[in-house]
């Protein structure tokens, strides 16, 4: 395509995503599919990478982020960012009750007094339970992002903040040269729960609630990871503007969906203190059908030439509050405590419930955690116990009405409980020193195949085509899979007959049972041939091993070449001897302040013995050192693969794999890279890419990590190499002035081929 034909094409792909952004996003009336959509946008990426001149910082393209980042760069707000005054409670006679020294009748007296009147509108909006962050359009352009940080200065967020495909990167003609906007970044309810599925099944902890994972997420330095988590955000106030003048924050809050900005859908107005009551009331009530977590109504004086007349104090505007709902809690009676055992084995208590109605849903179940939380509320089967949503999401036991409390009621032991054997197989179950969690050992236990068996197939482990939940449960309950290598011996008759759940019509009925069909049945067998060739460090994570995720089945992979040779790994056990022994030498050492030596005598045998445990750690570090092992793999990462293998499922699985000719060979494998160099590992080193390249980052990413070479976000003394693309900017800069050899995409094609390394 011709430059002038091509800067034509993605100004009109560039106007037409965006344009089907707002529909989507903004409006809910979208026109076109989301295959359709990709369609465009993979269009536009294309004209970008052939003309990397046109890639503009607002294009659609950039949302997905940049490579990871050393650390988040500080950013001063313009306008400090105060948080709200809370008012916990109202009056006893008033909503909710309680006994809070100030409630919203004092705060709202007290604004009267200092303003001299009482005919005050104020807007009641509600307050979304996610992270305040403040954007910076200059010129229509989204400059930066920020968090609140400490109210004067935040992190800059940018990058992350872009992959939020809500947020516009430009705003239309007609907005505010300079308009700092502010408002909340949340996880949707729906979104929140099925991520928490998604990593549950890739052996990843849940996240406790919507604000735990968006918070965790913000965080993030590597903006990829951002782009896959469902982050939204809700606009609701300004810092500094310029070029612009509001008389009220209704008619600010207008004027968001103008602009693009995704204003509230709930706002209410309110002439006085009785409006602002009902207000309150109502929110309270509608709260609970939004589709995300909210603790609270933001209440604030509508006029905001009074925002100044009444000013703030170190902390708080003294024109706005939030006043916190409390949760809403009912009594009823816990009937019973069942057992889940999940993917990795954990035991978790259930408390079984008499239905009771909680801010807006019938609650039944509700996680007890484990053992010690039990203990703490001290929960007992019978007892009348008070609950409520955690985040106005996670039915939660909050405490036990004792007084209630059925006579000669026990404690619960949940080891007693089960009889010490998993409920699922029977195996004995057992607890890590250190941890609280009771857990089944036994690999092949039957409550834990079908999430083991999602894993298994997961997207980022073995890739297996059409193995998707109800796929996964009948394979299992059918009998045909009861652990994830039975997949191997899975037949296309048998396969093709196997019946799904029937599907539900619109009129409410059901439909028969579906059968899963020749043609997914043969994407499925394809697959798992495919699988059998698929490299070492994709095998490691989706065998599931507890504590081991991609990171550390990638190192491990770089550490051994085969499969076979990871279940009589030597280095795996010399990792863990190291930390063990280096533990035991800190606590034993003479100027441990917590233990000290008893006497002179008790001091010089601890230094002894600290000495020959020290030396023993420099033996062990000493043979790990050309290994140049990563934190990706510590010690409990090494633990726990070798007490895989160790294990009577570990050889069991071992022993299948051998029998069906599956002995998977590490992609990336360069044990000791200072030594390396050659054709077994034509790429390593540590490596940092920038400009723009013919392919996605992840691709020569995942190039490097295969040839045997690391990847970091920022160019260092330790940088080896920097793979420089068009525009490559500071990073080349940096690189040059540090020495580091700079390789061109032609030049790491040659390297990736086997050449000598570039100089």
């Amino acid at each position: 395509m011709e430059p002038n034909d091509a800067q034509a094409r993605a100004s009109q792909l560039r106007a037409e995503l965006e344009r089907h952004n707002r529909l989507y996003y903004l409006d809910a009336t979208p026109e076109i599919s989301d295959a359709d959509y990709d369609a465009l946008m993979g269009e536009l990426k294309a004209i970008e990478a052939e003309h990397p001149e046109l890639l503009t910082p607002d294009s659609p393209t950039q949302r997905v982020g940049g490579a990871p980042l050393e650390g988040f760069l500080p950013v001063r707000h313009l306008v400090p960012m105060l948080s709200i005054e809370d008012v916990h409670e109202l009056r006893e006679e008033e909503i909710g009750g309680g006994d809070s020294d100030v409630g919203l009748v004092d705060w709202f007296e007290r604004f009267e007094r200092n303003l001299g009147r009482s005919d005050i509108a104020l807007t009641v909006e509600p307050k979304i339970d996610g992270v305040a962050v403040s954007l910076l359009y200059r010129d229509g352009l989204l400059e930066y992002a920020a968090t609140r940080g400490d109210g004067s200065t935040g992190d800059d967020i940018t990058q992350n903040i872009k992959t939020i495909r809500r947020v516009p990167l430009r705003l239309p003609a007609g907005a505010p040269p300079v308009f700092e906007v502010r408002g909340e970044v949340f996880m949707p309810n729906e979104a929140f729960n099925r991520l928490n599925e998604e990593r549950d099944a890739a052996g990843e902890p849940a996240f406790i609630n919507p604000r735990n994972a968006t918070a965790g997420t913000l965080k993030q330095l590597d903006s990829g990871i951002v782009a896959t988590r469902p982050l939204d955000v809700i606009f609701h106030s300004f810092g500094l503007v310029e070029g612009a003048e509001f008389e009220s924050v209704t008619e600010f809050h207008d004027l968001l969906p103008t602009l693009g900005l995704q204003a509230g859908q709930w706002f209410r107005a309110a002439g006085d203190l009785g409006q602002l009551r009902a207000a309150v009331a109502e929110l309270g009530e509608a709260r609970h059908r939004f589709p995300y977590a909210t603790d609270g109504a933001v209440i604030k004086v509508d006029e905001i030439a009074l925002h100044a007349e009444l000013g703030a104090t170190s902390k708080h505007p003294r024109w706005a509050c939030a006043y916190k709902f409390r949760p809403e809690q009912k009594q009823t009676v816990l009937k019973a405590i069942t057992i889940q055992v999940g993917r990795t084995g954990v035991l978790t208590p259930v408390a079984e419930l008499e239905p009771v109605f909680v801010s807006g849903t019938t609650v039944a179940r509700a996680t007890l955690h484990n053992q010690d939380e039990i203990s703490r509320k001290d929960v007992r089967v019978g007892d009348t116990v008070v609950v409520e949503k955690a985040g106005e999401i996670i039915p939660a036991v909050v405490k036990v009405i004792v007084g209630e409390r059925p006579p000669d009621t026990p404690p619960y032991d949940l080891y007693g409980a089960v009889g010490g054997k998993c409920p699922s197989c029977g195996s004995a179950i057992t607890r890590d020193e250190g941890f609280v969690a009771w857990r089944c050992p036994n690999f092949a236990c039957p409550e834990k195949a079908v999430t083991r068996l999602k894993h298994f197939g997961g997207r980022r482990m073995l890739d297996l085509d059409g193995l998707g939940d109800a796929v996964a449960e009948k394979l299992v309950e059918s009998g045909m899979v009861g652990a994830p290598l039975d997949l191997f011996g899975l037949e296309m008759p048998a396969l093709a007959d196997l019946l799904l759940d029937p599907a539900q019509l619109q009129s409410g009925e059901e439909s028969k049972p579906r059968r899963f069909g020749e043609k997914k049945a043969t994407a499925l067998l394809a697959s798992l041939d495919r699988a059998r060739q698929m490299p070492l460090d994709k095998w490691l994570f989706a065998l599931g091993i507890p504590n081991v995720g991609e990171s550390a089945a990638l190192e491990c992979a770089r550490l051994h070449e085969r499969f076979s040779d990871v279940a009589s790994s030597a280095i795996l056990p010399k990792i863990v001897s190291a930390s063990g022994l280096e533990n035991q030498r800190r606590e034993i050492s003479p100027r441990n302040r917590s233990n000290p030596p008893a006497d002179e005598a008790d001091k010089a045998r601890r230094q002894e013995a600290h000495d020959e445990l020290k030396a023993q750690v420099t033996a062990l570090r000493e043979e790990l050192a050309p290994l140049a092992v990563s934190p990706d793999i510590g010690p409990v990462a090494a633990g726990a693969i070798a007490a895989f293998f160790d294990s009577d499922a570990g050889r069991e699985t071992v022993a299948a794999m051998a029998d069906l000719g599956i002995d998977p060979r590490s992609g990336n494998y360069n044990p000791k890279p200072e030594a390396a160099g050659g054709a077994g590992a034509p790429l390593s080193g540590t490596w940092v890419i920038t400009g723009t390249l013919s392919q996605p980052r992840d691709h020569f990413k995942s190039l490097i990590q295969n040839g045997g070479g690391k990847v970091a976000g920022s160019v260092s003394k330790n940088t080896d190499y920097l793979l420089a693309g068009e525009k490559a900017g500071s990073k080349l800069a940096k690189a040059e002035s540090l020495g580091v050899a700079v390789v061109d995409e032609a030049a790491f094609g040659a390297m990736a081929a086997g050449a000598p390394p570039a100089t």
